[in-house]
């Protein structure tokens, strides 16, 4: 049987029915073209800033910020581990581009400050940044594209969102080890 056989409405595996052929397809172009943008915009992120996207992301967020984010407004913006993130800090941190700090209002808290160097390297990175998502994001598509593009993407990201948080899904239990 090959993959495409897998994917007709009337194969079950269990009780979860197949993905529909239009949905694989959809599901692996959106899989691909994510990925494909996403190894460019690395590229383009260490080549002239020495960062990685999850770096950029976080940087970005407390640049655009009114002023310092506590971790978990950080980690509420990111697709990323608590721990993850905490290393990610700590190594913006060592480079000098955040600083962590107490919150004053709150003792568990620990604020989090975008420093002029990390103003400055966000003010470098950004416009390459720009000029490759425009390239290849947006140049193939109209302005009717980009708006019905944007309405989906944010009913998908919308739905994830509301689903219980990874750290809250139960952690499934290792099955003893066969001899």
């Amino acid at each position: 049987m090959n993959d495409h056989d897998a994917t007709t409405a009337d194969e079950t595996d269990g009780d979860v029915p197949p993905l529909e052929p239009r949905q694989l397809e959809a599901y692996f172009v959106l899989l691909e073209a994510v990925g494909l943008l996403q190894h460019s915009v690395e590229q383009q992120l260490r080549a002239e800033g020495g960062i990685t996207y999850v770096q950029f992301q976080l940087i970005a967020r407390l640049y655009h910020a009114p002023g310092p984010l506590t971790m978990t407004q950080l980690a509420d913006g990111v697709v990323y581990s608590r721990s993850g993130l905490t290393y990610q800090a700590g190594l913006l941190e060592k480079a000098g581009l955040i600083t962590r700090g107490p919150s004053p209002d709150d003792d568990r808290a620990t604020l989090v400050t975008l420093t002029d160097t990390g103003r400055t390297l966000f003010q470098t990175v950004l416009p390459g940044h720009v000029r490759l998502s425009r390239t290849l994001l947006f140049d193939p598509l109209t302005n009717d594209d980009v708006t019905h593009l944007g309405d989906i993407m944010t009913r998908v990201r919308d739905h994830m969102r509301a689903q219980p948080p990874r750290s809250a899904t139960p952690r499934k239990r290792r099955s003893p080890a066969q001899p």
